[in-house]
C-alpha cells in the first residue's frame, strides 16, 4: 500500500456511512501523512452519512468535504465498501478513473470491485472494517494518535454490536486502542442512540404488517416499511424469528434488511450479505452486501415481488444445503 500513496489522495466510502465507515475513513486520512509526510488525504461521502455518524464526526472533529472532483486526485482509498453501486453515482466514475484505486473491507467481495482495484484488502474474518484497518497500522509500526484511536475503537465496537460478535482479535484490538485514549463506557456513550417515537411506531407497524413463512423448518419473517428497516428486522428476530427481511420504498429507491438468528447462520451456514443481498442486488440492479447474520440491500424493485424473490433463494439455499448433509 505504500508504494501507492501519492501526493493527494481521496477516501470515498459507502452511502449512509456507518461508524465503522467513517472511523476506517478517518484512520486511512492519516495513515496516508504517517506513510508519505509530504502526501494528503481528503474524505468524501457520496451517499451521506448516518445520523450517529455525524453526532461521532462532530465529537471527533473530524472534516469532510462537502463536495469533490475526481480529477483532483491521484489515489483512491475506499472502505468499508462491497460494491460500487454502494458509492451511488461515484461507482461509475470510480470504474472508469484511471488512477489507483485501494478497497479494504471485510464483506465478501464483490465482482466489480475486485475487478477495478488496484489493491483489495479483505479480511472477512475481521469484526470491522476497522479492525483492518489498525492492523495496517500495526504492520508498518505506527501508534494511532488519540483521536484515531477512538475513531477505531468505535468503528470495532459498532460493527461487532458491542462485542457481542468479537473474536479474540477484536478484543486484543480494543485493548490495545483503550490503552492509547478512552474508556469502554465513554465510546459505548458516543454510540448510544435512544430510539425515538417514529422508530418505535415504525417497529410496531412492522410487526402488525408482518407475514410468517415457514422455509425448510426455519421461521421467516416479512414485513413492509418504508423507513427504519434495519431496526425493524432487529425487532422481529427479538420476537422468535429466525430470518427477518423489512423492505419499503421511499422517494429514491427500493431499501430492504435482513437479519438472522446466530443460530440460523451457525446450522444453515447461510451468509446473508454474500448468498442473498449480493444475488438479488444483481438481479434487481441495486447494491447487496453484509454479514453472516446482518445485510442490506438499496436500489430498484418492486417490494411484492423483491419478497417473493427472496424467499425463492432462501428456499432454494435451504434445499442446497439440506441435500449436502
Amino acid at each position: 500500500m505504500k508504494r501507492l500513496i501519492p501526493g493527494h489522495a481521496l477516501i470515498l466510502t459507502h452511502h449512509n456511512a456507518d461508524p465503522d465507515a467513517i472511523g476506517s475513513a478517518y484512520a486511512l486520512q492519516q495513515l496516508v501523512t504517517l506513510l508519505k509526510p509530504s502526501a494528503s488525504a481528503d474524505i468524501y461521502l457520496p451517499g451521506g452519512a448516518t445520523l450517529l455518524s455525524k453526532r461521532i464526526l462532530e465529537e471527533l472533529g473530524v472534516t469532510v468535504l462537502d463536495e469533490a472532483s475526481i480529477d483532483d486526485y491521484e489515489l483512491l482509498l475506499i472502505p468499508d465498501t462491497a460494491t460500487l453501486r454502494q458509492l451511488e453515482a461515484w461507482g461509475d466514475l470510480v470504474a472508469s478513473a484511471e488512477i489507483p484505486k485501494v478497497f479494504i473491507d471485510h464483506h465478501s467481495p464483490h465482482p466489480d470491485v475486485s475487478k477495478t482495484a488496484s489493491l483489495h484488502i479483505v479480511d472477512e474474518g475481521a469484526s470491522s472494517t476497522c479492525e483492518i484497518v489498525y492492523a495496517v497500522y500495526k504492520k508498518y509500526g505506527f501508534t494511532p494518535s488519540s483521536t484515531t484511536a477512538r475513531a477505531l475503537m468505535l468503528g470495532i465496537l459498532f460493527d461487532s454490536r458491542h462485542l457481542r460478535l468479537a473474536s479474540t482479535r477484536t478484543i486484543q484490538s480494543v485493548s490495545e486502542l483503550l490503552q492509547i485514549d478512552g474508556s469502554m463506557e465513554e465510546m459505548l456513550g458516543l454510540l448510544a442512540s435512544k430510539r425515538g417515537r417514529s422508530e418505535n411506531i415504525a417497529r410496531l407497524k412492522a410487526a402488525q404488517r408482518m407475514n410468517l413463512h415457514t422455509v425448510g423448518g426455519w421461521t421467516v419473517i416479512t414485513s413492509t416499511l418504508s423507513s427504519f428497516q434495519s431496526s425493524a428486522a432487529r425487532a422481529l428476530i427479538g420476537l422468535g424469528g429466525d430470518v427477518a427481511i423489512v423492505v419499503g420504498r421511499n422517494k429514491k429507491a427500493l431499501k430492504a434488511s435482513f437479519r438472522s438468528s446466530e443460530e440460523f447462520h451457525d446450522e444453515s451456514h447461510i451468509h446473508l450479505g454474500r448468498d442473498l443481498a449480493m444475488p438479488l442486488g444483481e438481479k434487481f440492479s441495486g447494491a447487496g452486501s453484509g454479514h453472516p447474520t446482518a445485510a442490506g440491500y438499496n436500489g430498484e424493485g418492486d417490494p411484492k415481488e423483491f419478497i417473493r424473490e427472496v424467499l425463492v433463494l432462501l428456499t432454494a439455499l435451504l434445499e442446497k444445503e439440506s441435500s449436502l448433509d
